[in-house]
């Protein structure tokens, strides 16, 4: 494997090898470095020309990038920090902090004002394409052909109009090892620094970790280093573990320390000799690797989070939930134990989706808007036995019927007008060994539904301009809030694709239906912390917990998760339990609305305390007949209308024009 490209070419040499490019078309074995020399090459099989100057460089339209941006959210949610940590140890010295996908398109950008305006002059910027067939050799796109880190310095770049840039970049991988994106340093090429390359290299570890840690927070963790004070920071090597012992994650430093193979299989055991069921949980122990090195080790396991609401002003404790007794594998995935799963309903449906998962039976997944579709799909890939492959999402509602094609099915280069020139493979090849999750799949236009039932029938994939068939291998998980049942009625929907679809139906319910409010509210505000860098887990006030607990809920997980992320970004310095002040004025209404009346026995024993915590109720004028009669009306045209939908609060709702929310409201205020 030739080295990596780290230290500059001289002049004379770069000059002589140009020569020999252009005029032979080839690069002399030992004339610079070896690596660079076969990226020139690629660069020249592209067709690109070192000296031309006239040709535009590449970008992506406005619509390709919003939903690239869309579908790289969580890349990009967990490199923006580490870019700015980069970024300010490098403020005011004429550099640009880049971050790519695996495809070469800039993602997000952030540099000094002066440099910044000189690279968008090459389109260092969101929205270009640098991979090494558009741009030929640089840093992000040779990073990208070689995936590994490399230094492309001045004349090195390919294009000559690039050869005031000196830039380092290194690829982001996944805990699977699969290529995520690239993070690149780039500066006037007279301003080089030797340590930009180990700050860019310590970049990508830190986004890696980020990305391994919210994969695996419900997962054992094994950490390395060869220091005992080194566990828990960075520079660890990270190993995440199923229940039985199973590699499902792993950092790029774990996989080089124990020789694990990139994407999971087997156990640690049987990978490496190391038997977790000889490690007690938390204590640091000493080991040796199969090649003699030396290293400490600890194993964590993950924490659960339990509330504390009415019983104790207490901050909440954050304790490990009783772990199952590790069982054999017996190839079919346990039930998990993340908070998600402890509403009895949820288990259940949980539990049976992993059975037939693990057999290729595709999973439907109905219920409401916001009652975590998509977070459930991703739960059974990461506990099942395709956890080390993709996870690729799909949201048929979210794309234009133009588009949706060939960001399924994927497109050869020239297919239309816009298209990149190398293709798209398409999400269902990028999901490949793993899962492919549609939601909204009964927004699928029928043209569509026909070519999807095709591609599941024959597991094989024709991208849009081509005529070659690609062989393709995934588990297929869809999500819908419609009733197909419905839909196929009504000609909206194929019936052969939903028997196809339909290997076993799952109906989540609803947050007001749920049986787990406490420990949810839990588990999101210990991740909402997490994310804000807050160093304690608030509680929520008693008289608010009740007020949120018999709430209806119209937008389920996602308004809850809503409200308690803004509720945290408004607590001052010090405060330590979340009141109705933190609240937008909205969702005060709102729960105030739903708040049940107390009984008066109740209200003698409400105290000082939690008088403060309740929201002011203004007095209800009595009604006047007229308006008593109208209010008679309007409840009798309600339960015709639910009555008619046989009890459906949703398709009454909506035929009543008003939200399910407003109708609730209204049956409790209903005329004696």
């Amino acid at each position: 494997m030739p080295r990596q490209l780290t230290h500059h070419q001289s002049a004379a040499d770069l000059q002589q090898a140009r020569r020999c490019l252009m005029d032979a078309g080839d690069v002399p074995l030992g004339l610079v470095d070896d690596t660079l020399r076969q990226s020139w090459l690629r660069s020249r099989h592209a067709g690109l020309s070192p000296v031309d100057v006239a040709t535009e460089p590449p970008l992506c339209s406005t619509t390709d990038l919003r939903h690239t941006l869309a579908s790289e959210h969580d890349l990009l949610a967990h490199a923006r920090p580490v870019m700015s940590f980069v970024f300010d140890q490098m403020r005011d010295s004429g550099n640009v902090v880049v971050l790519a996908d695996s495809q070469g398109l800039l993602l997000d950008s952030l540099g000094d004002t002066d440099f910044a305006t000189r690279a968008e002059r090459v389109s260092l910027r969101p929205g270009a394409l640098w991979h090494e067939h558009d741009r030929g050799t640089n840093a992000i796109g040779t990073a990208l052909a070689e995936q590994r880190a490399v230094v492309i310095h001045g004349a090195e770049h390919y294009l000559a109009r690039n050869s005031f840039l000196t830039c380092a970049a290194a690829p982001v991988l996944t805990p699977e090892g699969r290529l995520r994106g690239v993070i690149d340093i780039s500066g006037d090429h007279r301003g080089h620094h030797p340590h930009t390359f180990a700050l860019v290299r310590s970049a990508a570890r830190m986004i890696e970790d980020r990305l391994f840690h919210a994969r695996h927070g419900h997962d054992q963790v094994l950490r390395l280093h060869a220091h005992a004070e080194g566990l828990g920071a960075v520079g660890e090597g990270l190993v995440a573990l199923s229940d039985d012992g199973w590699v499902v994650g792993s950092n790029q430093l774990a996989r080089e320390w124990l020789n694990l193979p990139t994407v999971g299989g087997g156990t640690l055991a049987d990978l490496t000799g190391l038997r977790v069921a000889q490690m007690p949980p938390g204590r640091t122990q000493r080991l040796k690797t199969a090649r003699g090195l030396p290293l400490f080790a600890r194993l964590d396991w993950p924490r659960r989070p339990v509330i504390q609401t009415a019983s104790s002003p207490m901050p909440p404790i954050l304790a490990r939930a009783p772990r199952p007794t590790p069982t054999p594998n017996t190839g079919i995935p346990q039930p998990t134990t993340s908070p998600m799963a402890l509403d009895p309903r949820l288990a259940e449906a949980h539990s049976r989706a992993q059975r037939v998962q693990a057999q290729g039976i595709p999973v439907l997944i109905q219920g409401e808007s916001g009652t975590g579709k998509e977070v459930f799909a991703r739960a059974l890939h990461t506990e099942g036995r395709r956890a080390a492959h993709p996870f690729v999402a799909l949201n048929c509602a979210a794309l234009p019927e133009t588009l949706i094609e060939a960001e399924l099915f994927g497109y050869v280069g020239g297919a239309f007008t816009g298209a990149r020139r190398e293709g798209a493979p398409g999400r269902i090849r990028e999901a490949e060994g793993g899962t492919l999750f549609l939601d909204e799949i009964g927004d699928m236009p029928l043209a569509l539904q026909a070519r999807l039932l095709r591609v599941l029938q024959d597991k094989m994939v024709v991208p849009l301009g081509g005529n070659k068939a690609h062989p393709v291998d995934f588990v297929l998980v869809c999500a819908t809030h419609r009733n197909l049942r419905d839909a196929v009625r009504t000609g909206q929907f194929r019936e052969d694709l939903y028997y196809r679809l339909n290997g076993l139906t799952l109906t989540l319910p609803a947050l007001r239906e749920r049986q787990d409010f406490d420990t949810l509210v839990g588990h999101m505000l210990e991740q909402i912390c997490r994310d804000m860098a807050r160093t304690s887990v608030p509680t929520v006030h008693p008289g608010l917990h009740q007020a949120m607990a018999e709430h209806r809920w119209p937008g389920n997980l996602r308004q809850l998760h809503s409200l308690l992320r803004t509720a945290c970004a408004l607590l001052e310095p010090g405060e330590v339990a979340i009141d109705w002040r933190h609240l937008p004025e909205d969702m005060v209404q709102e729960l105030q609305d739903g708040q049940r009346t107390p009984a008066p026995s109740d209200a003698a024993h409400h105290d000082d305390r939690a008088s403060l915590a309740s929201p002011p109720v203004a007095a209800l004028a009595p009604a006047s007949l007229a308006d008593a009669n109208l209010r008679r009306l309007s409840h009798q045209a309600i339960q015709q209308v639910i009555a008619a939908t046989q009890g459906n609060m949703s398709e009454a709702a909506r035929r009543l024009g008003i939200s399910r929310n407003t109708l609730y409201r209204r049956l409790k205020q209903a005329p004696d």
